[in-house]
C-alpha cells in the first residue's frame, strides 16, 4: 500500500511539473497541452515502461535452454520469495550490473548485463537475484520504472522548450527567465523525486535479499565486484539514459553527470550493514535454496 501511495504522489507530482513546465512554455494554451503529455505519460509508462526500459538496453529474453544455471537460480529464490516466476533477460553489455522492472510481481523481468555473470560467482549471482526480487515483491519496480520513464520525459520536455521556446516567446509570461527555469530546474526537480525514492529502498531490498538467501555475505561480496567493474567499464546505454540509473544495483553512470543521478546509497555503507546483519545471523555455512 505504501508503494501505491508513493507511485501515486510520484505521478502526482511530475504531472505537476509538466504543467508548470508547459505554463511557462505557452501560458494557459501550453500547461494544458502539457496536462495532457502528462496524462498521456503517465498512463503509457504504466503499461509499457518496462518494455521501454529492456528495449533501450538491448536486453534480450532467456530461458531454460539457452541460460539454464541463470534461470534455474531464478526460479529456486522465486520460490522461495512466493513470487510467480518473472523473465529474465539478460544484455550484452562488459559493465557487470543487474536490475529489475515491471509494474507488479506478475509481470516482472530481472535483467543482469553478460559483465555480471562474467565476473561473480553462483553465490554471489544469487545475492544479487535476491536484491532484484526484493525489489519486486516490495513492488518497487513500479515506482523504479515509473520515474525512469517519466523523468525521462521531463527531460525531453524541457530540451524541446529550450530548442523551441524562443518561437512562442510572446505567450511566454516569463520570457528568457521561464525558459531558463524550464531548462535548469525542471530535469533537476525530476532527478529530486527521482532521488527521494531511491536511498531507503536500495537498504531495504539489501536486507530483504540477504534474508533470501541466507547469506548477507554473498550480497557484499557482490556489490564490491560491481561496485569496482562499473567505475572501470562504461555503459554508453546508462550514460545516454541516465534517469534510468537508480533501477541498478550500483550506479551505472561515469564522469559529472553521475554525481547528479547518484540515487544510490554509498557502496561502503550497504556492506558495512550486510555484514553486520551477518554476524547478527552468526554467518554459518548455511545452503541457500539453489544447492
Amino acid at each position: 500500500m505504501a508503494n501505491l501511495i508513493k507511485t501515486g504522489f510520484l505521478m502526482a507530482a511530475m504531472t505537476g511539473l509538466f504543467l508548470v513546465v508547459g505554463f511557462l512554455v505557452g501560458g494557459e494554451a501550453g500547461m494544458g497541452i502539457a496536462f495532457l503529455f502528462a496524462a498521456g505519460t503517465n498512463l503509457f509508462a504504466y503499461w509499457n515502461s518496462d518494455k521501454m526500459v529492456l528495449s533501450m538496453y538491448g536486453a534480450r529474453a532467456v530461458d531454460e535452454t539457452n541460460a539454464p544455471e541463470l534461470v534455474h537460480l531464478v526460479q529456486q529464490l522465486s520460490s522461495r520469495a512466493g513470487l510467480p516466476m518473472p523473465k529474465v533477460y539478460i544484455v550484452e553489455n562488459p559493465q557487470p550490473n543487474a536490475f529489475a522492472t515491471g509494474r507488479d510481481p506478475e509481470h516482472a523481468a530481472v535483467c543482469v548485463t553478460t559483465g555480471l555473470l562474467q565476473r561473480v560467482d553462483n553465490e554471489e549471482l544469487a545475492g544479487v537475484l535476491a536484491h532484484e526480487l526484493s525489489h519486486v515483491k516490495n513492488r518497487d519496480t513500479l515506482t523504479m520504472t515509473l520515474t525512469a520513464t517519466i523523468a525521462g520525459a521531463v527531460s525531453m520536455l524541457a530540451n524541446f522548450a529550450f530548442f523551441f521556446g524562443g518561437y512562442g516567446r510572446n505567450r511566454n509570461p516569463l520570457g528568457l527567465v521561464g525558459m531558463l527555469i524550464v531548462t535548469l530546474l525542471a530535469p533537476i526537480a525530476a532527478m529530486l523525486v527521482q532521488m527521494a525514492v531511491s536511498r531507503t529502498r536500495e537498504f531495504e531490498a539489501d536486507r530483504m535479499g540477504a534474508e533470501l538467501s541466507g547469506r548477507p555475505l554473498w550480497l557484499a561480496s557482490a556489490l564490491k565486484r560491481i561496485e569496482t567493474g562499473a567505475a572501470q567499464i562504461d555503459n554508453p546505454a546508462a550514460d545516454a539514459n541516465p534517469a534510468t540509473a537508480h533501477m541498478f544495483i550500483i550506479n551505472p553512470l561515469h564522469g559529472g553527470i553521475s554525481g547528479l543521478f547518484a540515487s544510490h546509497p554509498s557502496t561502503e555503507e550497504r556492506i558495512a550493514r550486510l555484514q553486520a546483519m551477518a554476524q547478527t545471523m552468526g554467518q554459518g555455512p548455511k545452503p541457500g535454496p539453489w544447492s
